[in-house]
């Protein structure tokens, strides 16, 4: 009777007392065919989905994710720009696979390069433009290493800017997401990953994007394909609906049909069981607090929601705030200064945190501000 009563208890245990997120799916490991993957939320880096996403591998012409950020961020800074003309060396004519067939000497564009690197992902013009920035490849990969580990991204080492074959030149799943989600902060690029098929030379070149998706899937933006012998078929791709982003990464896959299969899947799963939700702002968010020795008695306070938060799908009811402002501040208070917090939960979690600052400034009480008091209520009377 007692092992029953045991029994009966566990398995009331397992069935009500396991903590599930609401409305939430799970997505088998056996759905996804691909070795190794992972589905991260685009703006706070939050993985909704891994599959051996540490696992070390190869990830082919996904390798042109960091060396599109390089350049980007050489556009922004000002050390290039878009209309830069971009010289083909002998070494960067010299790269084999996909290419749009640079002879040495022959001269591009940063903007067509680029076009070319992201849209038919040549490595020809991937290593021109990394000369173009640092003079030598070599020199660039150094950077592109440098800038892996300033992301956190720890399992990757680069050898070259394109992605070709090469022993020790390696990264994660989740690696590759980190660096999809720095590069897509530059708005600019998905101008390129979006284009399904375009033209160089004036015409005789033609471009056509390796990302079928583009054709296929609803709100996808971009953003790399990557296939050679070790690394399998490989994709990271970014897509948006109703203000959320997301970031599949898929590495290994038998078949490009695969790849794009479960890419899609992850999306998919992501944008069934997961919204944005924007926090709302409490009324006792927004107060008066007392000022001493200020030329004025009271300051108001100022709450701005300023980004929204992924959640899972019936989260919402969940989510609960706590408030942290100070009973006085103390003269002088300049507008804009943080004076508190407003931190939201979702089922005792927390999820986000935003600053409750001072609306106004309240100069410091002097004595010449005492005076002149004095002074005009003597005169008033």
């Amino acid at each position: 009777m007692n092992f029953i009563k045991k029994v009966i208890l566990l398995l009331f245990t397992v069935i009500f007392c396991t903590a599930v997120p609401s409305d939430v799916s799970a997505l088998a490991d056996k759905e996804i065919t691909a070795p190794s993957a992972v589905l991260m939320d685009a703006q706070t880096g939050k993985v909704l989905y891994q599959k051996n996403a540490h696992e070390v591998r190869a990830c082919a012409s996904i390798t042109k994710v960091m060396t599109l950020t390089l350049v980007m961020e050489a556009i922004d800074s000002g050390k290039i720009l878009w209309s830069d003309k971009v010289t083909a060396s002998a070494h960067a004519a010299s790269m084999g696979g996909s290419d749009i067939w640079l002879e040495q000497g022959e001269t591009m564009t940063v903007d067509e390069m680029v076009k070319a690197t992201i849209v038919a992902s040549a490595n020809d013009a991937a290593v021109a433009l990394a000369e173009h920035i640092c003079g030598t490849e070599d020199e660039f990969v150094t950077q592109m290493n440098l800038k892996a580990k300033q992301l956190g991204m720890k399992e990757t080492v680069f050898k070259n800017c394109n992605g070709l074959d090469e022993d020790g030149h390696v990264t994660s799943a989740y690696d590759v997401a980190l660096m999809s989600k720095e590069l897509i902060k530059h708005k600019k690029i998905l101008e390129y990953s979006c284009i399904w098929m375009d033209h160089l030379r004036g015409g005789k070149t033609q471009l056509v994007n390796t990302n079928k998706l583009l054709k296929t899937y609803q709100g996808i933006t971009g953003l790399k394909t990557g296939t050679t012998s070790q690394a399998g078929s490989c994709i990271s791709a970014t897509a948006e609906r109703n203000g959320m982003g997301l970031i599949a990464v898929v590495l290994g896959s038998k078949t490009g049909k695969e790849r794009f299969s479960d890419a899609s899947k992850l999306l998919d799963y992501g944008f069934a069981n997961y919204t944005m939700y924007t926090p709302e702002k409490p009324q006792e968010a927004i107060t008066d607090i007392p000022v001493k020795n200020g030329m004025k008695p009271l300051v108001k306070t100022n709450l701005n929601i300023n980004s929204n938060v992924l959640i899972a799908k019936g989260d919402k009811e969940k989510i609960t705030y706590d408030i942290s402002l100070p009973k006085e501040l103390t003269a002088p208070v300049q507008k804009g200064d943080k004076i508190g917090k407003i931190i939201y939960k979702n089922s005792g979690n927390q999820i986000i945190e935003y600053p409750i600052t001072a609306a106004d400034s309240v100069k410091e009480i002097t004595f010449g501000d005492i005076f002149d008091i004095i002074f005009k209520n003597l005169i008033g009377s």
